[in-house]
């Protein structure tokens, strides 16, 4: 298999995540899933609603201007007749559609207003504004009766590239327990309520201390305090991944331990948050990393999580978890953490899209159930589209397990599965929801949801679904 860590390098590094739903109330300080659209109802209806990218979508001509799809949460599901397909050519939102400006390309919802309706703050990495060619920007949709009708801009503070290339966003209490936070290649801006639908906030705070931005994550490691903030850098020449930063300072990465993308879930049950994150490079010389990617994980405590914590280490050679560790797998190139069986602890969801399931690259996504003691790993289990009763069958290239989230979006309390392959039919990109069952997502009843199908009628190159770490 090819060495995915060289060919990741030749890419632009936005941790893009699928902008679909999570299974942890809207209303939390530990989201599940840190990269793409936390569940929200924008429309009040009382079902939460899946939040698809296509940041490659072409609009009115301009190519790679992205757009997002939002598909309502019912009873029955979802259906893409119940629908609306937003572009920055959309009415009320800000800005408009250009060529590469990458609209979708990050996601994040939360209410941010407090008004009972989810807001989407939406990022445009590659946007060109007076501040620079691929500057940035990140827009707030406001939800309503009507759902997404009106937008305002979280502003950048400096000069820089890709604002907006991560979000994470956080709706659990006034003021500063309200924050959105953005990341980019000069740092990470960090914005706190109160928020309006005029586009005030309350204050907006930058830091610069730490390498360029890969990967943002918001969650409280410590409950009763502020909401705590990872940020993680973008690939570092000495490491496989980049730096993790917790309420970052100058010097104070955390000791042990790498990666690109962040996720934060209660996985232990302890009540405390835990810091996972997935570092899917092949190690090549670097000081730290594992053969085939490696997941991280920090436990919170009554204290947080220290600099010199000791990380627990998963692989696919790890005892219970499906597969093994080859080269070139990116284990850990999509992350996820969720409460996929409802029993407290928080599951964790990664994607190995340069797996090679009998067809070279064609992907894998495996589910690692929390546990309250003992290691991590027993009872994990993987789905690939070769599984009994996905649609469609595995082909080279189609890297499934590009993105991953989770979320009940039918109110059964059996959160679903989304999985997205961003290479499906020449990069246009699909994604799979599988159902939610009592012991976790099941391959039975599984969907196939395709660009087409959601009116985007562009044959190649849309994405639909998101990019990942292929962004």
């Amino acid at each position: 298999m090819e060495n995915r860590r060289g060919l990741y390098s030749g890419w632009r590094t936005g941790a893009l995540l699928i902008a679909v739903v999570m299974g942890a109330p809207l209303l939390t300080a530990t989201p599940a899933v840190a990269h793409g659209a936390v569940p929200g109802d924008v429309n009040g209806d009382g079902y939460r609603d899946a939040v698809l990218p296509a940041p490659g979508a072409n609009v009115a001509g301009k190519s790679g201007a992205g757009a997002v799809v939002v598909l309502y949460g019912a009873k029955s599901g979802l259906s893409t007749s119940r629908r609306a397909v937003i572009t920055q050519n959309s009415a009320g939102v800000p800005g408009t559609a250009e060529t590469e400006d990458r609209f979708g390309a990050a996601t994040a919802t939360a209410d941010l207003n407090r008004d009972g309706y989810a807001d989407l703050v939406v990022g445009a990495p590659n946007e060109d504004t007076t501040r620079g060619r691929d500057a940035g920007t990140v827009s707030v949709l406001w939800g309503s009766k009507n759902g997404l009708t009106s937008g305002t801009d979280l502003p950048a503070t400096t000069p820089g590239a890709y604002y907006g290339r991560d979000l994470a966003a956080v709706s659990a209490g006034p003021g500063e327990r309200t924050e959105v936070l953005v990341a980019g290649y000069e740092g990470a801006l960090r914005f706190t309520g109160p928020f309006t639908r005029g586009g005030t906030y309350g204050q907006a705070v930058e830091n610069q201390e730490t390498p360029s931005v890969n990967s943002v994550a918001l969650g409280d490691f410590s409950p009763g305090g502020s909401l705590d903030e990872v940020v993680v850098t973008v690939r570092m020449s000495d490491l496989s991944g980049g730096e993790v930063y917790i309420n970052p300072v100058i010097g104070g990465a955390q000791q042990k331990g790498n990666g690109l993308l962040a996720a934060v879930g209660d996985v232990n049950g302890d009540g405390h948050a835990d810091l996972v994150t997935a570092d899917p490079d092949e190690p090549d010389g670097a000081a730290d990393g594992a053969r085939g990617g490696r997941l991280l994980v920090w436990y919170g405590s009554a204290r947080g999580i220290a600099r010199e914590a000791e990380p627990v280490q998963l692989t696919q050679n790890t005892p219970g978890v499906p597969g093994a560790s080859e080269k070139g797998d990116g284990f850990g190139s999509s992350l996820a953490v969720a409460d996929l069986n409802r029993d407290g602890l928080a599951d964790i969801v990664a994607g190995s899209p340069g797996e090679d399931t009998g067809t070279a690259n064609a992907g894998q996504v495996t589910v690692i159930p929390g546990r309250r003691t003992g290691a991590l790993g027993g009872g994990a289990y993987a789905f690939t589209q070769d599984t009994a009763d996905i649609p469609g069958a595995g082909e080279t290239e189609d890297e499934f397990g590009t993105t991953v989230a989770a979320g009940d979006i039918d109110k059964d309390g059996r959160p679903e599965l989304f999985i997205s392959a961003v290479m499906e039919n020449s990069l246009t990109g699909a994604v799979w929801v599988l159902p939610g069952g009592t012991g976790g997502p099941t391959a039975k009843g599984s969907r196939m949801i395709t660009a087409s199908s959601v009116g985007l009628p562009q044959r190649e190159g849309t994405q639909f679904g998101g990019t990942g770490l292929l962004g």
